[in-house]
């Protein structure tokens, strides 16, 4: 249970919550929404404390752990499998103990904990966690210092996730993470066992994670029960109700104050008119429903160029001499093009934009673009060129010399960034305003193609509703990566995958690729589970058979065996517990209770070994069946 109390936070001069009050289900997934800037990522410093509340309390279960994923990325000689086991500071704190302590009693209360905290499978578990995200074996067992900042990000969110908090708080999760990954998360989270608090602005998320919405607006907090979808609507029909109930109010109050003005000063009505003035006075005003402040983007027109305006042929792309990351790229774009490009993150897709902006040249082959082309290039690692010390309208002043400050204002309004915004220092700016500026940015000069890689990165659902609009009205070329299939469902008439170090059609469209991922795991999985191959022949296939015959015949005897073992262990473990329930040992020497407490740890250990040595060979088995 998390409960927020007349709870109050102003950062600054600026109010963002005011007197609210809600209480979270003990283990409900709940979406926190709301409009960028309204104060989402405060709150939840907030309940993690590093934010300090003007009013109010945060309240949760007594020594209840409260988790989320840390905004520093991880770095160092240290492996991704090995950071993210630590991230479980109990189990690692256990195991260091156990490594130095000689008190009997606490051995065998070390082993005990380790045993309900399910210890010796974490491994496994977080190599689970590491491959959903995109790390296989080898990048697993890689320094963090030989990954980027995005993979470092994916690291820190296994961490998060492995710790298994009472209550996980996570803060637009997805924005580093391809569409492979963002379809690993929306199932692990969908089963997530505990309380779970998530920031996100992607519908397709909230509405297969969320079974609670927790809505931020006009610095208040409201819950409603459901997925998003079910929230669109409950708030769709309330606000109807409210406007219709305003309205009669309103028509109400008119009717009385007709006659108020028409009688008060007749003395036959006068009493009348003073009773229906009182009425008025005591009428609990309802307010009318405010529309929605309209999410802006405005694309400037570019002049039409003659086809094609860029084309490879044959060509090679990468960072270092001799090793291409792409080859063998045919590709041609044309001003009406609308192009999504899939596949999952490491496979090029970064390196082919690049490409195309003219930011590396081709090793190989031939490229060539139109003589006028002006590209604008959103990348993800933008945010960081921006200067923190200036304001929205500083930065964008320096980017477009000679202009008027009225023009470069008027730049700014098209991408939503009105006066008080354009005079904000960018440091104060939310990641979603930032990620207007950056639009604003790349396209002062009137772009006849747009890269965008990640553009919805931190922007509001509403904000991604205007982005669709702008870049549909858009009459230049658009080649967009995104793990947002709304997104791309809605933008893009054609599909290119980046896979096996080239670029190829994706023939289908963004619910097919993502059946196609879906499909090729649950194969993956079988694949591992089964260890199935095919044959080529008759003969091939009998060989095949009667080795799985065999492997069948040898996990049965291993599975007798594993069980003959559990059972002597058991057996000698129970004759040191009935020695250890007799009082008489507690008046003996100190010594022999240490002994008999040591021994039964370390047999409790083995019976946990062998455990999971019987599992392991009873899945195998059942899988051969």
């Amino acid at each position: 249970m998390l409960a927020l109390n007349d709870l109050s936070i102003r950062i600054g001069s600026r109010l963002l919550i005011e007197n609210a009050s809600v209480q979270l289900p003990e283990r409900g997934r709940v979406g926190l929404v709301g409009r960028n800037g309204t104060g989402k990522s405060t709150l939840l410093k907030a309940i993690l404390g590093e934010v300090a509340i003007e009013a109010g309390a945060i309240k949760h279960r007594r020594n209840a752990r409260i988790g989320t994923v840390a905004q520093e990325t991880p770095s160092g000689d240290q492996t991704p499998l090995a950071h993210v086991l630590a991230a479980n500071t109990e189990r690692t704190s256990l195991f260091t103990e156990l490594e130095t302590t000689e008190d009997g009693n606490r051995i065998a209360a070390i082993h005990e904990r380790l045993s309900d905290i399910d210890a010796n499978a974490a491994p496994a578990r977080v190599a689970r966690i590491l491959a959903g995200l995109g790390f296989d074996e080898e990048t697993q067992n890689r320094p963090l210092e030989t990954f980027s900042g995005g993979w470092r990000m994916r690291v820190a969110l296994a961490a998060g996730l492995f710790s298994e908090p009472d209550f996980l708080l996570l803060d637009e999760p997805t924005n580093h993470l391809d569409l492979e990954a963002t379809i690993w998360l929306e199932g692990y989270l969908a089963r997530y066992p505990n309380g779970l608090l998530l920031v996100s602005h992607d519908k397709d998320l909230l509405n297969r994670v969320a079974d609670g919405i927790l809505h931020l607006e006009s610095q208040s907090l409201t819950y409603y029960a459901g997925n998003f979808e079910r929230f669109e609507r409950t708030r769709r029909e309330k606000n109807a109700q409210q406007q219709a109930t305003f309205e009669r109010q309103q028509a109400e109050r008119k009717h009385i104050q007709a006659f108020v003005d028409r009688f008060r000063y007749k003395a036959s009505k006068a009493r009348q008119a003073q009773s229906r003035l009182k009425m008025l006075e005591r009428m609990e005003p309802i307010a009318a429903v405010t529309g929605d402040r309209q999410a802006k983007f405005v694309f400037p027109q570019p002049t039409e160029l003659a086809p094609p305006i860029f084309e490879l042929k044959s060509a090679s792309v990468g960072y270092e001499k001799n090793n291409p990351i792409l080859r063998n790229l045919d590709v041609r774009l044309d001003m009406d093009d609308r192009i999504a490009l899939l596949g999952a993150n490491g496979n090029g897709k970064t390196t082919f934009l690049r490409l195309i902006a003219g930011e590396l040249k081709e090793m190989s082959g031939h490229a060539s673009r139109h003589g006028k082309l002006d590209v604008g290039y959103f990348a993800q690692d933008q945010f960081d060129l921006i200067d923190p010390t200036v304001t929205a309208f500083q930065h964008l002043a320096e980017k477009m010399p000679g202009v008027s400050d009225s023009k470069v204002r008027g730049h700014l309004g098209r991408f939503g960034l009105e006066q008080e915004k354009a005079n904000t220092k960018t440091c104060n700016l939310s990641g979603g305003e930032k990620a207007r500026l950056v639009l604003a940015t790349i396209t002062t000069q009137t772009p006849h193609l747009l890269l965008l890689d990640e553009p919805t990165n931190h922007l509001d659902i509403d904000a991604r509703g205007a982005l669709v609009q702008a870049l549909n009205d858009f009459e230049g070329a658009v080649i967009l990566v995104s793990h947002d299939p709304n997104l791309v469902s809605l933008v893009a008439d054609r599909l290119w995958i980046i896979k096996d170090h080239t670029c190829t059609p994706f023939d289908g469209d963004v619910s097919d690729y993502r059946k196609q991922i879906l499909d090729d795991t649950r194969q993956a999985r079988r694949q591992d589970r089964l260890g199935t191959t095919t044959g080529d022949s008759r003969r091939e296939d009998r060989r095949k058979r009667a080795e799985l015959r065999s492997a069948r015949a040898k996990l049965q005897n291993a599975v007798k065996n594993a069980e003959k073992e559990m059972e002597r262990i058991s057996t000698e473990r129970d004759k040191i517990s009935a020695k250890l329930s007799d009082p008489k040992i507690y008046e003996g020497p100190t010594a022999d209770f240490a002994k008999l407490a040591k021994q039964k740890a370390e047999l409790d250990n083995r019976l946990a070994t062998a455990e999971s040595n019987w599992l392991e060979v009873q899945e195998a088995l059942e899988a051969n069946a």
